[in-house]
């Protein structure tokens, strides 16, 4: 069974390791031992830990999983040459990792947290002899999208990685909406699970704009609520999301 070493053990992280635990031995480096300890609970599996001042990359195929702000700071820590390293750091740039890291080669993905139940859209990019075993690694936790550019991964960043939070507040809402009319909340709850889950398998076939002419029947109950959202501007609320996450992505860079 190969090996992957994660550095950084947050959430990300950990949503990563759980897609993973099955099919790849596990390292994980951090500051603490307490943390690190708390994440082999978390993961369920025995992992190999390590601190943070005494770790060797040579040869390693590193998950790196810290904060964009703490490259620098890592880079004076870590000893050792990586075979690759398969970064998540939003908007941390090819050039940025290979400066500070200087590993054989580097790939910039971004998982997003349905890592943890291998149903992640992880986009990915950089070294292209990297590609395969990238889609081969990223694909163990869910579906993988190879871009062609840096541009392109900070835009899908915006849409995939921060994705999630955005239909968690849509999701919110709409059982929150169906709590004021009456239903009970535990009831809300369901139906609105059940939603999400049969329109995501929809979603994989139909495009959008088909799925909701199939479900809005003239003057029908989904038109007058369709027209609401409409009035309350989230069609370019959710446009503008993506182009304030992508600007933000830009600057970490």
């Amino acid at each position: 069974m190969k090996t992957i070493t994660f550095i950084g053990n947050g959430t990300m992280a950990l949503s990563i390791a759980l897609g993973l635990r099955e099919t790849y031995n596990i390292e994980v480096v951090g500051r603490t031992l307490e943390k690190l300890d708390a994440f082999e609970v978390a993961l369920g599996k025995k992992i190999n830990k390590y601190l943070l001042d005494d770790f060797d990359m040579n040869d390693k195929t590193i998950m790196l999983c810290v904060k964009p702000s703490n490259v620098e700071e890592i880079a004076t820590r870590l000893t050792g040459k990586a075979k690759v390293i398969y970064s998540v750091l939003a908007g941390t740039s090819l050039q940025k990792l290979k400066e500070n890291l200087s590993p054989h080669a580097v790939v910039r993905t971004m998982p997003n947290l349905a890592a943890s139940v291998n149903k992640s859209m992880t986009t990915l990019t950089g070294d292209i002899e990297y590609k395969e075993e990238a889609q081969e690694l990223l694909g163990t936790i869910g579906v993988t999208r190879w871009l062609s550019s840096e541009k392109e991964i900070d835009i899908a960043t915006a849409l995939a990685g921060s994705g999630p939070a955005y239909l968690a507040l849509i999701a919110e809402s709409l059982t929150d909406g169906a709590v004021k009319q009456g239903l009970k909340r535990e009831d809300a709850m369901a139906i609105m699970r059940g939603l999400f889950s049969g329109f995501g398998d929809l979603i994989q076939d139909i495009h959008p704009a088909i799925l909701k002419d199939n479900v809005m029947s003239p003057g029908g109950t989904t038109a007058a609520g369709y027209a609401t959202l409409e009035d309350g501007n989230v069609r370019s609320s959710c446009v503008n999301a993506i182009e304030k996450a992508y600007i933000k992505a830009k600057e970490l860079s």
